[in-house]
């Protein structure tokens, strides 16, 4: 489903006044466990956080002197205001807006790892000989969350001559999708299709909007300000037991982390976490592109400034916006991981 989160002012009173007396202050210590860390995810445990999960089940946080705490999220859950109000350290972003809409709201956190090389929005369509590519999707109805129609929406209108006249209304119900052969909507790559596929016994075509030119990132691990200029050491290690969770969960055994995974959302089963996990390295979402020398979570300042002189073209962001201040390359790009990697694959075909 579409993770597009903006930053809401109006739960900001009400979190500040309910949970800021929960923070767990950076370099408190647990008894005998280390540094205590709050990482909230963006959405309900999935096998999208799974090297997160992983890191956790397998002792790397432990490891790195780390007592990390996962808090889920969910419908209605803001990650950046949770950063803003400092009740928690660390969080996801899901995509590349969120990191830019923090610097315009002055809301003190940005990305220190890009989790996903590839965001995995797609839109998709049943099997028809009238769309076969993206760009035969102009002019055609097609279904988008209103969160959509002010983030990529206006990179496929400025890329495709999409227009507004185009929008229809996507609840994250799929039935209108299924019963119109002719319905194209907007999806998550590791859901809709695969629910589209289980309920309605048809396979959809599926165009990943990263493998048609889209230039943003996703699942940002995000960090506040304060950590990352009083407590540059705690971030370091809370990325590189990440990354090392994320080659973990992709290349060696998944089970300690889906057992968690489970635990935090029942409704995950068994086949929805391993059609996922078969997707993200599929798709290479995970590890593509510059991993393969900069390790997972890579970043780079020419994709960062692809994106924001991309999306500021199509006019989602305004001109002069200093991008750099939306994320760090400090703690990324250093090639860790790609030891644990090779060790994990050695022995595969």
């Amino acid at each position: 489903m579409n993770r597009t989160l903006l930053i809401g002012g109006a739960v900001a009173a009400v979190l500040v006044a309910v949970v800021i007396l929960l923070v767990v202050r950076p370099g408190h210590r647990s008894a005998g466990e280390g540094v205590a860390i709050v990482f909230a995810t963006d959405w309900k445990a999935q096998a999208e956080h799974g090297g997160f999960y992983q890191a956790l089940a397998k002792g790397y946080y432990k490891q790195a002197g780390l007592d990390v705490t996962i808090q889920q999220g969910g419908p209605g859950v803001n990650v950046p205001q949770l950063l803003a109000t400092n009740t928690v350290q660390f969080g996801i972003g899901s995509n590349s807006f969120i990191p830019i809409n923090v610097v315009m709201a002055k809301a003190g956190s940005k990305a220190v790892m890009a989790t996903f090389q590839k965001d995995p929005q797609v839109l998709i369509a049943h099997p028809r000989d009238d769309v076969k590519s993206i760009a035969d999707m102009k002019g055609k109805p097609i279904m988008v969350s209103d969160a959509t129609t002010t983030s990529f929406w206006p990179w496929l209108k400025a890329k495709y001559g999409f227009t507004d006249a185009q929008i229809r209304k996507y609840t994250f119900n799929l039935a209108p999708f299924l019963t119109d052969k002719n319905a194209i909507q907007e999806g998550y790559l590791s859901s809709e299709p695969y629910t589209v596929e289980k309920e309605a016994k048809f396979k959809p075509q599926v165009f990943l909007l990263s493998d048609n030119g889209y230039p943003g990132y996703a699942a940002f691990i995000m960090a506040t300000d304060e950590m990352i200029a009083d407590h540059p050491d705690v971030v370091q290690k809370f990325v590189e037991a990440s990354i090392r969770g994320w080659v973990d969960y992709l290349y060696g055994d998944p089970s300690p982390a889906n057992a968690l995974i489970k635990r935090d959302n029942p409704e995950m089963t068994d086949d929805l976490i391993a059609h996922a996990i078969a997707t993200l390295k599929a798709h290479g979402v995970v590890d593509s592109g510059d991993t393969a020398t900069l390790g997972i979570g890579a970043m780079t300042d020419a994709r960062w400034e692809e994106f924001y002189n991309e999306m500021s073209a199509a006019g989602v962001f305004p001109k002069g916006i200093d991008v750099h201040s939306a994320y760090t390359l400090e703690f990324v790009n250093h090639g860790v991981g790609n030891d644990l990697k090779k060790e994990l694959t050695a022995n595969k075909p």
